[in-house]
């Protein structure tokens, strides 16, 4: 019987680029609601994890098990759909278009028009149009940034940036988010925004998976963390227990264990 707590379960994933194992057989599980951090030094595997999960990658091996679906080789375009929404590394805003208008073309999988409604424009195409500003106005109030709607995104602070781009991964009402290293950049001032808003979306009920570089940042967020070295899992566990643990001192921080 399926555990319904469970909402993503990674199980033997593989994926390798000619000789070089990029993931190797990484097996963990998600549950509803939880913030998980995944931390491990540059060439571990962490954004080709992200990459597998969410369909820019297809996995050579292993299963990626989400409500109980398997989604190992679906398009971008149908797990962003099925409810798995996320961000990158570098932010990728239209930058020449609005903040309101960011936020709106996240909810392409969800849009109800076709081409017969845009170009007619009738009523059903005027009441989507409706439903789809109203949830804009709504994800730029949650996340703060409702001053900012007709600005373009190119003239906007970076941590402003940042939030925009969560914001329209959000709108869709996503039951995953996973954030490639969301603190990147980031003052800490900003930091200590982008932690009140993980807390916030946390608080709605969605799970969130997160890379992030910065250890204050991850380990005040996260609920569990996994370490990822060489492609393959070293361990997962509490934050506490992580930051403890010889092998992931050794393996991300190359350091003595009392520098962690």
């Amino acid at each position: 019987m399926q555990d319904d707590s469970i909402i993503l379960e990674i199980e033997e994933l593989t994926k390798t680029f000619y000789a070089l194992v990029a993931v190797d057989k990484v097996s963990f599980q998600v549950r509803r609601g939880q913030i998980l951090g995944i931390i491990g030094p540059n060439g571990s595997g962490k954004t080709t994890l992200f990459n597998c999960i969410t369909g820019v990658y297809k996995p050579d091996a292993g299963r990626i098990i989400y409500e109980g679906e398997n989604l190992a080789g679906l398009s971008v375009y149908n797990i962003a759909k099925r409810g798995i929404r996320r961000t990158f590394q570098t932010i990728r805003l239209f930058k020449d278009m609005s903040v309101a208008e960011n936020i709106y073309s996240g909810y392409y999988t969800h849009a109800k028009q076709n081409t017969f409604h845009a170009l007619t424009h009738l009523g059903r195409y005027k009441q989507d149009e409706y439903e789809v500003w109203a949830k804009v106005k709504e994800a730029a109030e949650f996340f703060e940034i409702s001053k900012y709607l007709r600005h373009k995104a190119m003239d906007l602070p970076y941590g402003v940036q940042r939030k925009v781009e969560v914001a329209r991964a959000f709108i869709s009402e996503p039951k995953i988010i996973i954030l490639d290293e969301p603190a990147a950049g980031m003052n800490d001032t900003e930091k200590a925004g982008l932690t009140s808003m993980i807390s916030k979306i946390s608080a709605r009920g969605v799970t969130v998976l997160m890379i992030e570089h910065d250890m204050n940042v991850l380990m005040n967020l996260s609920e569990r963390v996994i370490v990822l070295n060489n492609g393959g899992l070293v361990t997962c566990g509490l934050p506490q227990e992580v930051q403890s643990n010889p092998e992931v001192i050794k393996a991300y921080m190359g350091a003595d264990e009392g520098e962690f």
